[in-house]
């Protein structure tokens, strides 16, 4: 049980049966029912996954997220409302690494849970062999300590955002669809209304100093998808 969970949830019963649900299954589970508070506690603690309800008394979960995320390594899991599309793009934009509506079936959390997990990376990963990277002019890429840079210059990314941006590179100057990124990277179709790949992809573009009008590090190929190009990284 070393896996470090930080559930912030004010929903006392709910909370309860959620950490007994995942406590059950070998993740260890602290609660946090205050927004306000569960800010410090995020950063002080540094667990290794934060699942993070929007509605909190104190400091709603918008604002603890974009607060603790220049300063948090881990994963951001947000509960959003179901259907409610802006509360998902907002959380991405304030750097979640993934959202899940309300209610939500405990097994069902547990499966996305561990599916972030995974894409954590091991201490054995952590050493200084790069056994698996790309370079792209100044741009550089490394799968084996999920790191990124441009210019010599390490680029801050999620969790989510290096999946995604490593899933582009790999497929570099190929167009990828929405619904080709999505199964990949939350093993879910693309439904039409899922926002989460666009909103992911605009806030790659400004860390890759990619012209949001005019972009030509990732481009959007009209009704087919997103495109990382080979050239354009001097």
């Amino acid at each position: 049980m070393n896996t470090r969970i930080l559930l912030v949830e004010d929903d006392e019963r709910l909370a309860e049966l959620t950490a007994e649900y995942l406590t059950k299954n070998d993740l260890q589970v602290s609660i946090e029912p205050r927004g306000d508070t569960a800010e410090a506690r995020i950063l002080n603690e540094q667990p290794d996954l934060v699942i993070l309800d929007v509605m909190l008394p104190g400091k709603d979960g918008f604002e603890v997220c974009r607060a603790v995320r220049p300063h948090y390594r881990g994963v951001i899991l947000m509960l959003t409302a179901r259907d409610e599309d802006f509360d998902q793009i907002l959380g991405l934009e304030m750097g979640a690494d993934d959202y899940i509506a309300k209610p939500v079936q405990p097994r069902v959390l547990l499966a996305r849970i561990k599916a972030l997990l995974r894409r954590l990376p091991t201490p054995a990963e952590g050493g200084s062999t790069d056994a698996e990277q790309m370079v792209f002019g100044q741009f550089r890429i490394s799968q084996a300590t999920r790191t990124a840079a441009l210019s010599g210059e390490t680029i801050d990314l999620t969790t989510a955002e290096f999946d995604l941006l490593w899933l582009l590179a790999s497929h570099a100057g190929n167009v990828l669809s929405r619904d080709d990124l999505l199964q990949e990277l939350r093993g879910i179709g693309f439904d039409g209304l899922d926002r989460s790949i666009d909103a992911r992809i605009s806030r790659l573009r400004k860390k890759l100093n990619d012209d949001p009008e005019n972009p030509t590090r990732i481009k959007t190929v009209r009704g087919k998808g997103y495109l990382f190009s080979k050239h354009d990284w001097n």
